[in-house]
């Protein structure tokens, strides 16, 4: 081989493995190949500096939900007392970070101040309350905040409405009246209806059907439905094992066919601790079938999972010996759910 030949050969190889591997490279870049929008975490700005960084990450999440800091007892813990300066922080993380921001939550009878829940106030001094609320939140945040969740967990298990301050006080009127006024609030937000338990296709998932048609029928914008999807691949002392795809398929049409968007909004796959390496792979194929379930879905538009690392994950505090839900371990290495995930929104039939 002539010596110049020689030289553009190995320069041509240089340039081959210098290239980097073709295809996404994280949970929010294959998403975003799938055409659909959005793959979040549930966010708590807490100086973990390991925890935020695969947060900022932007080849696996390019979007957020700040775990508590936009609640009502956060955000107004007196009458009209607003205290913005935590929700403020993830309003600034997001624009420095360039991240989505889906807003959580406005009205909520739960982490909800003993001014509101135990006020004793009228229909139309409590409607009146809602309204300064959601226009002095979501109002301040109309820039940044791409999804809210308006109202959320307004249902029992059987379907039926849950007995709140809001219900009780104003009747399902609630629900569409929140809307309006975040819409008026916020108008280029996104507006969700969020609950769990939505996803196993009973009573509580026509239930949110109902929610839909409820806001629809009112002439108020609602764009989608958030399962929450904290959901369990095994058995359980609080969970059921996990639906399969077809059962989180037939939900999801159920909603899209009432032309609003889904999104599985909090995501975590518990299991019976400790976890095993048979748990771990179990668990793994559970959220590529969740995975898979969206992404057949043409309005299934974005993911959310409901932290980052198990060190902070919600679930053993609130129901012991269960855990080990999230994408990374107590020690905030990848898990083999993380590859599941990814598999899930990569595959195609």
């Amino acid at each position: 081989m002539h010596f110049t030949q020689l030289l553009t050969t190995l320069a041509l190889a240089g340039s081959a493995f210098a290239m980097p591997p073709k295809g996404p490279k994280g949970l929010a870049d294959a998403m975003k190949e799938r055409g659909r929008e959005f793959i979040g975490t549930a966010l708590t700005l807490r100086g973990n500096a390991t925890e935020e960084a695969i947060a900022r990450n932007p080849a696996d999440f390019n979007s957020f939900t700040p775990e508590n800091s936009m609640k009502w007892e956060s955000i107004e813990p007196g009458r009209n007392n607003f205290t913005f300066d935590d929700a403020d922080r993830y309003r600034d993380w997001a624009k420095k970070n360039k991240k989505e921001i889906h807003c959580h939550t406005l009205v909520w009878h739960s982490q909800l101040p003993t001014w509101v829940s135990q006020g004793g106030f009228d229909n139309a001094t409590l409607i009146s309350i809602m309204k300064n609320h959601i226009f002095k939140v979501a109002g301040r945040y109309k820039d940044v905040c791409t999804r809210w969740d308006v109202v959320n967990e307004a249902l029992n298990e059987d379907g039926t409405y849950r007995s709140s301050v809001f219900y009780n006080t104003i009747g399902e009127a609630f629900i569409p009246i929140a809307f309006r006024f975040a819409k008026q609030a916020s108008p280029k937000s996104e507006l969700f209806y969020n609950d769990y338990n939505l996803e196993y296709n009973g009573n509580k998932t026509l239930g949110a059907q109902r929610i839909v048609k409820l806001v629809q029928s009112y002439g108020v914008e609602i764009n989608g439905v958030g399962l929450q999807a904290h959901l369990a691949q095994e058995t359980t002392p609080t969970a059921g094992p996990l639906p399969d795809q077809k059962t989180l398929e037939t939900v999801l049409r159920g909603y899209t066919q009432l032309d609003v968007d889904v999104v599985y909004t909090e995501i975590d796959i518990r299991m019976n601790t400790p976890a095993t390496p048979e748990k771990l792979r179990a668990q793994a194929k559970a959220y590529e079938t969740v995975a898979k379930s969206c992404l057949a879905v043409k309005r299934c538009i974005g993911m959310t999972v409901w932290g980052i690392s198990d060190a902070f994950s919600w679930i053993p505090g609130v129901f012991p010996g269960e855990g080990a839900a999230l994408l990374w371990d107590e020690n905030l290495k990848k898990k083999p759910a993380y590859d599941g995930f990814l598999k899930g929104i990569k595959a195609r039939k």
